[in-house]
């Protein structure tokens, strides 16, 4: 369900609502972006990740249970897949690297978002050329999953990691090329010079 509004307004009022609640405990904001996810609606979703991602510098170990329980039981499209991982997800990560662990089982779920999640998750910490094994290993997991959201989503990941660790993430698409689905192949060499792109769109041989 949507309201209609637009991603930047939706974020612009999430980010001016906080003023309101801030002075609360993160217990309590965390009981209000529940009900939020609650509602079913987009933007009110994207309200809760904004609300969230603020409270990054009070994050404990604790909290992964919540945001996992988010991402597993209210999480149905790709925009509120992303908002809640890229930045509140992200965030606890690059804090509480041991829970990369967790990533990998989130990428063996039956649930799509919840894989998808699992790469999405480190688009932030990978720009700033962070976790680059665990990347490949998600990668790995993900590789050959038979749905399009999740093709781009470790397409994406790996996309970013490439802009820090060029010739790493080239040589894992060349070895990983010919059974690398198109859809990801292509978002993974978006960044890559011409020259690596056609090498790595060539058809193995």
């Amino acid at each position: 369900m949507v309201y209609g509004v637009k991603t930047a307004v939706a974020a612009q009022i999430g980010k001016e609502n906080f003023l309101a609640v801030k002075e609360k405990s993160k217990r309590e904001i965390f009981e209000l972006c529940e009900q939020l996810w609650q509602s079913g609606v987009v933007e009110e979703s994207f309200i809760a990740c904004t609300w969230s991602s603020h409270l990054y510098k009070q994050y404990e170990p604790a909290d992964f249970v919540l945001f996992e329980k988010w991402v597993d039981r209210y999480v149905d499209n790709w925009a509120s897949c992303d908002t809640l991982c890229n930045h509140t997800v992200g965030s606890f990560i690059e804090r509480f690297p041991a829970f990369l662990a967790e990533l990998k089982k989130w990428a063996v779920s039956a649930n799509r978002w919840m894989r998808r999640a699992a790469a999405v998750s480190l688009i932030i910490p990978a720009r700033k050329g962070m976790f680059l094994p665990d990347i490949f290993e998600i990668a790995d997991i993900l590789l050959t999953d038979n749905e399009d959201l999740v093709q781009k989503g470790y397409g994406w990941m790996l996309k970013v990691a490439s802009q820090q660790h060029p010739e790493e993430v080239f040589d894992y698409v060349m070895r990983q090329r010919a059974i690398m689905p198109r859809t990801a192949l292509r978002y993974a060499i978006e960044k890559m010079p011409p020259e690596w792109k056609a090498r790595a769109m060539e058809k193995p041989r």
